[in-house]
């Protein structure tokens, strides 16, 4: 069976818990504030073929980008999100994009999965969830 193309782009529509997981992550207070009021957009490029990914997080505020292959680990670099760097590997579980990112703190990582013209994303470290959902642009 086939994987589901995450390509093209999506505008946030909704998050829950969001201060309690940058919190989580020693994001400092003025900087959670202006982070949890921002409207984030992805741009996603996914080459089902290769397993190539690219995900651009944009904002008004920062843009943060992460490049990979599915299934291999890389470093990557946090530092415009909370300053670490991190082990990371994002591979399939089913139709869902589960990423894992080994480092300072324990249980972090996320998952992406679609559901219509939705995608939805679940944000963990140590045992705090977030949820934002992003709605594909027509």
């Amino acid at each position: 069976m086939s994987k589901p193309n995450y390509s093209g782009l999506y505008h946030m529509v909704s998050q829950e818990n969001f201060e309690t997981y940058l919190a989580a992550l020693d994001v400092n207070f003025a900087l959670r504030k202006v982070v949890c009021m921002l409207k984030p957009s992805k741009q996603i490029e996914h080459d089902a073929n290769t397993g190539h990914m690219k995900i651009k997080t944009m904002t008004t505020f920062k843009n943060f980008d992460m490049d990979f292959m599915l299934g291999k680990e890389f470093t990557e670099d946090l530092g415009p999100v909370d300053g670490r760097k991190c082990q990371t590997t994002v591979d399939w579980e089913g139709d869902k994009l589960v990423c894992v990112q080994r480092g300072e703190k324990e249980g972090r990582g996320w998952t992406h999965w679609l559901e219509g013209n939705l995608l939805h994303l679940e944000l963990r470290v140590k045992n705090v969830v977030a949820k934002q959902v992003f709605k594909k642009a027509e």
